[in-house]
């Protein structure tokens, strides 16, 4: 039977999470079954284990927002997949041995992509592709400033960016990130306390960034908010350091900045299923030519989930933690 990770109740703690048995059922007409491989565990996900995030599922549940599997079962009136296929689910309910899905909620992927490296795809990749897409039009050459910019969404942004020839400002907190950013394709570097009101021109040779992009809050939003040509948007969609975005009149009234929130849910809510597909051939493409790598902290079995999580929950770690939920043994 399948195993699954079920949270019972909210709280801090992550004790109350329990591996179960849950009954195994054939796919009806429009569904597929995958035997998942592999997910990660997100700060969302600890999110809704403490009961703190946006939206909560209803209890008990199966938790984990992104993961990826084979296909394993195909039912009736389902077109386009096939068994043995490697595929990604965009449901939440991952860290399970098996899933049964509507089709519309799975996207396909490459035989031979990476399957840790597959199950980190659904969320931070697309959330750092869509906002380099949706709220500006970046020439070759234009500069992108972020914060955070350790985190998975800034190190995918800063290999994408590289890759479609935009060049990019990064602020974070530890100096010895520096050097391991710019390995990665960072053009710049720099601590938080550079004030890039006044250094962005020289730091960007000349320019201003066209795009800001936001996980922290506070006084770290606006630094990089000031770092902005006139014009341009800033774009939230996470915030780290517990804090509002403090916005002067200035930048609404003299250089005209737009503020905007970015949450991946509401972009597949609006966009058609291929924008979605499209989306995620790209980036698996960008996976499987080694532009986009995701760096792996350690990997625990599904039966290990609490010590998962609490290792999750560390600051300081060099990548991201995973959960095997299957035979997936390399990456």
């Amino acid at each position: 039977m399948p195993l699954a990770c079920r949270l019972l109740e909210f709280g801090a703690s992550p004790a109350a999470l329990e591996i179960q048995e849950l009954p195994s059922s054939p796919p009806g007409s429009g569904e597929v079954v995958l035997r998942m491989l592999a997910a990660p565990v997100n700060p969302a996900d600890i999110n809704v284990i403490e009961g703190t995030y946006g939206e909560l599922p209803v209890l008990p549940a199966t938790i984990g927002n992104e993961g990826c599997g084979i296909i394993s079962q195909i039912g009736p009136n389902v077109k386009g997949l096939e068994v043995g296929a490697p595929a990604i689910v965009l449901r939440s309910g991952t860290w399970t041995t098996e899933m049964r899905v509507s089709a519309s909620e799975v996207v396909p992927l490459p035989l031979g992509i990476d399957p840790w490296q597959a199950a980190m795809l659904p969320v931070n990749p697309a959330t750092a592709w869509r906002m380099l897409h949706d709220f500006t039009d970046l020439q070759c050459g234009d500069w992108i400033v972020q914060n955070a910019a350790n985190s998975a969404v800034g190190r995918a942004v800063i290999q994408l960016a590289h890759a479609l020839g935009l060049r990019t400002l990064n602020v974070v907190r530890r100096p010895e990130l520096i050097d391991e950013l710019r390995g990665i394709g960072a053009d710049i570097v720099v601590l938080e306390d550079v004030d890039l009101r006044s250094e962005a021109v020289r730091l960007c040779g000349g320019s201003r960034p066209r795009l800001a992009l936001n996980a922290v809050g506070g006084s770290s939003a606006l630094n990089i908010a000031n770092a902005l040509d006139t014009g341009s948007p800033h774009v939230t969609y996470g915030a780290m350091g517990r804090q509002p975005l403090k916005i002067p009149n200035g930048l609404l009234i003299f250089k005209n900045i737009s503020f905007h929130g970015f949450w991946l849910r509401r972009w597949r809510e609006a966009a058609s299923l291929q924008e979605i597909h499209d989306t995620y051939l790209v980036l698996s493409e960008f996976i499987v030519s080694g532009v986009l790598k995701t760096p792996v902290h350690r990997v625990f079995p599904l039966t290990q989930v609490v010590e998962a999580v609490n290792e999750a929950s560390l600051a300081g770690r060099s990548g991201k933690v995973l959960l095997d939920l299957g035979d997936c043994k390399t990456h």
